[in-house]
């Protein structure tokens, strides 16, 4: 195993650690430089990170998610699927500026995430004829002024999926943020664009697989949404 899949079987399991959360997963990776170093030395974290108790020390010494972080890294590989660490480089520097930035992503597409320029388009589920007309209006207008624009939204009906169409149509990159795994597409009538969005594009999210588009995960979607 390599030194870098050891990071990222440590950043996974490091998310399913109960009772830490977004901003306490990223305060112990800074703290300790890495995700494996959190783990290998749990049992000094309190000394070296002020604020942190034994419960979260004792919370970590678990072998079970580890076991299940492997198996999460073997179906990206398999799947050819990147798993972006929270200090690698393609991970993207704009949103670890956030207190509660995930500390592990998952991408499957070939934008860079870390483009000069970003646009995040977002809105209603239930657009109007307008509102996907602006949509392409919009996104062919800012072509001709930014061509190299990554069009950022989060697969959703209505605004969401006009835009990553409109930035297709249009030949700009577009990345949908999910909230789910990427062992699944919804809503499913947004596969083709998806599938589509991989070769000019892709599909990002915190969530591993099994994970289901449940109403709380839109809402931290959101924040990786507006992160970029």
């Amino acid at each position: 195993m390599t030194d870098n899949e050891e990071e990222q079987i440590y950043s996974i399991a490091l998310t399913m650690v109960p009772g830490i959360g977004h901003i306490g997963a990223k305060r112990l990776v800074e703290g300790m430089k890495s995700a494996t170093d959190v783990f290998r030395y749990r049992k000094e974290l309190s000394e070296r990170i002020p604020g942190v108790n034994e419960r979260i020390s004792a919370a970590l010494d678990c072998p079970s998610l580890i076991a299940r972080a492997e198996q999460e890294l073997g179906f990206l590989q398999k799947n050819r699927i990147q798993c972006l660490t929270y200090y690698d480089e393609a991970y993207p520097s704009r949103l670890r500026e956030c207190e509660d930035a995930p500390v592990v992503l998952f991408f499957k597409g070939n934008a860079d995430l870390n483009a000069l320029h970003i646009l995040n388009m977002v809105g209603t589920r239930h657009a109007t004829d307008y509102g996907t007309q602006l949509c392409t209006t919009f996104l062919r207008d800012l072509k001709a002024l930014c061509p190299d624009v990554l069009v950022i939204s989060g697969l959703a009906y209505g605004i969401d999926i006009n835009a990553h169409r409109s930035a297709l149509d249009n030949g700009l990159a577009t990345v949908g943020v999910l909230a789910h795994g990427l062992d699944r597409i919804y809503p499913s009538l947004h596969r083709k664009t998806a599938v589509d969005m991989l070769d000019r594009g892709g599909l990002l999210t915190e969530f591993l697989v099994g994970t289901t588009p449940d109403k709380h995960n839109f809402v931290s979607r959101n924040r990786i949404v507006a992160g970029m």
